[in-house]
């Protein structure tokens, strides 16, 4: 009888530990990046070190670690191997972590806002109104994310306008409509740093209040395009009438 409760035990203390390997993998605040960096789309481990400012040697660790977790996936392209997460409840997972820290981690406020900068003079607009003000077509949306994660998926109808080439790309936007700028999520700074160049130019702009992941999420229409070869033209919207 003792030896089977023994067994029993030890059985409960693998069930518990394979639980707690999941939580492990994304006890890291850079592997927790890594998953945010993949809810946007597939990446090779070049491309993920210099997001998230490690070398490619940490970065491969910790990718390793998510793989052996089973959080991610990989493909192979010729010699260049690409990572994704291994499913949706992945991305569930990390958005649970993120909406139990803000309710609970006490300085998580004043983190944001060190990294987000004041948001309490910008505009949003949630996921409903802004398919309803699609629908209706009043609204330019603007993707500020790099160009691969829009190629991988994107709000249908979003015109691909990195942040880093918005100043120079400011004609190719309509002066009669309010401009809708999202990004990665609520975390991410493209879209309020959107917001912000566009209004010191006088356009009106607004924010998605999160971003493409949770539009996924939530089951609204999305598209994807193929990867554009470097030089090749990407979406634009008519130049502004002056």
């Amino acid at each position: 009888m003792v030896g089977k409760q023994m067994d029993g035990r030890h059985a409960k203390t693998e069930l518990f530990d394979a639980f707690g390997s999941v939580a492990k993998a994304l006890s890291s605040g850079r592997r927790a990046e890594i998953v945010d960096i993949l809810a946007q789309g597939e990446r090779p481990v070049e491309e993920i070190s210099r997001e998230i400012s490690q070398t490619v040697a940490n970065t491969s660790q910790h990718l390793q670690l998510l793989l052996r977790a089973g959080l991610v996936s990989t493909r192979r392209d010729g010699t260049r191997i690409y990572y994704s997460l291994s499913g949706p409840s992945v991305y569930r997972l990390w958005a649970a972590i993120r909406s139990v820290a803000q309710d609970h981690v006490a300085q998580l406020d004043d983190l944001a806002a060190s990294y987000l900068g004041d948001r309490s003079a910008l505009q949003s607009v949630t996921r409903s109104e802004l398919r309803q003000r699609l629908q209706s077509g009043d609204v330019t949306v603007i993707d500020v994310r790099p160009q691969q994660e829009y190629a991988s998926g994107h709000i249908p109808g979003a015109i691909s306008l990195p942040v880093k080439e918005l100043d120079k790309r400011l004609d190719q936007l309509p002066n009669d409509r309010t401009v809708v700028a999202y990004c990665r999520g609520p975390y991410c700074v493209y879209a309020l740093d959107a917001v912000r160049t566009l209004s010191r130019h006088g356009i009106e702009a607004v924010r998605l209040e999160d971003g493409y992941p949770e539009w996924k999420e939530a089951g609204l229409p999305v598209e994807a395009d193929k990867q554009l070869e470097p030089g090749e033209p990407r979406p634009t919207a008519a130049p502004r009438e002056s």
